[in-house]
């Protein structure tokens, strides 16, 4: 079946980068990983939007999202950009207005813009950012959404909320796409956020695991709210982000997963909860089973050594022809 495919680029965040020793080098094999990615005809390449390591916070490097973005945005020439996702609260919304605005020039309209209420509390803290319950979180990512909108629709930007202010605030150039560039909500919460992806979103991003049941059940929560809204589900793209280790036919899977197991102090049985694991044609019936269950954007970050090319290039040769 078809559908779009998009994939993360190595950036530090889950600890990919930690067997290049310098950081131009560091960021130099990033942008030629994007690269190799357009030119083998992926989709999109998306980056996190984080400041500390995962499972745990190391002095290790960790690029910076959206100056990231940037960069990749003139590394790279067709191939959209996306942030999954970009964390509110790290940024003022009219300045992160104003940012993607100027990228989705840079880019010559290629952004995909990712927002979500954040969640990783030890590097708010760390940083300096109040670290509110979740349903005051999910309340400023309301008012962001609609000063996002404001900023790039509106000559004069206003908005008077309990979080935000912006008063005439304004931003030129508001991007090339139009209306704006595609807002992708993260989140897989079916009462509040996937509300808010049918009421101000053009794609949802939902990440649950390997399971392709369990998306379908977010899915049919987005459509009961596009429903109760007035909204046109299928104007909203549905996307999964994933997890999988590529296997080449043969390979042993024990061995294969090594690394990111002890990473995170997981069993194998425990590993595949998260993870998909198998060959190319493996790989295909489990995508093709998420297609099933309404996905039409599939998002992945593979957990194989992304300081080497193949597993990017082993998917484009022997995956991705099946969704086009």
């Amino acid at each position: 079946m078809p559908a779009r495919i998009g994939v993360f680029v190595p950036q530090g965040w889950r600890m990919d980068l930690v067997a290049i020793d310098d950081p131009i080098e560091q960021y130099e094999w990033m942008t030629r990983f994007g690269v190799e990615a357009e030119r083998l005809g992926y989709d999109s390449i998306w980056i996190y939007d984080h400041f500390h390591n995962v499972p745990k916070p190391e002095l290790e490097t960790n690029f910076e999202c959206w100056i990231s973005t940037a960069a990749l945005a003139r590394d790279t020439s067709t191939i959209r950009i996306g942030q999954m996702v970009t964390c509110n609260n790290y940024r003022q919304p009219s300045l992160l207005a104003k940012m993607a605005s100027t990228v989705d020039v840079l880019s010559h309209g290629r952004l995909d813009f990712g927002i979500g209420a954040g969640w990783y509390k030890e590097e708010f803290e760390a940083y300096g950012y109040p670290f509110l319950d979740g349903p005051e979180r999910l309340k400023m990512l309301e008012e962001a959404l609609q000063i996002i909108k404001a900023m790039w629709t509106e000559p004069y930007a206003t908005f008077e909320g309990k979080y935000y202010q912006v008063r005439g605030a304004i931003n030129e150039p508001k991007g090339v796409q139009k209306p704006h560039p595609p807002i992708w909500v993260g989140g897989s919460g079916e009462k509040v956020t996937l509300k808010l992806v049918a009421k101000y979103g053009d794609a949802c991003n939902i990440s649950i695991g390997p399971n392709p049941d369990d998306y379908h059940q977010k899915y049919e929560a987005l459509k009961q709210h596009c429903d109760n809204l007035g909204r046109d589900y299928d104007s909203i793209i549905k996307s999964a982000h994933v997890f999988m280790t590529l296997l080449e036919p043969g390979q042993d899977p024990v061995k294969a997963t090594e690394y990111w197991r002890n990473l995170r102090n997981r069993t194998m049985e425990e590993y595949r909860k998260q993870t998909f694991v198998g060959t190319p044609q493996e790989t295909i019936g489990w995508l093709n089973d998420l297609v099933a269950a309404g996905t039409d954007y599939i998002i992945l970050y593979f957990y194989n050594d992304l300081t080497k090319l193949d597993t990017l290039q082993l998917f484009a040769q022997e995956v991705l022809p099946a969704f086009r």
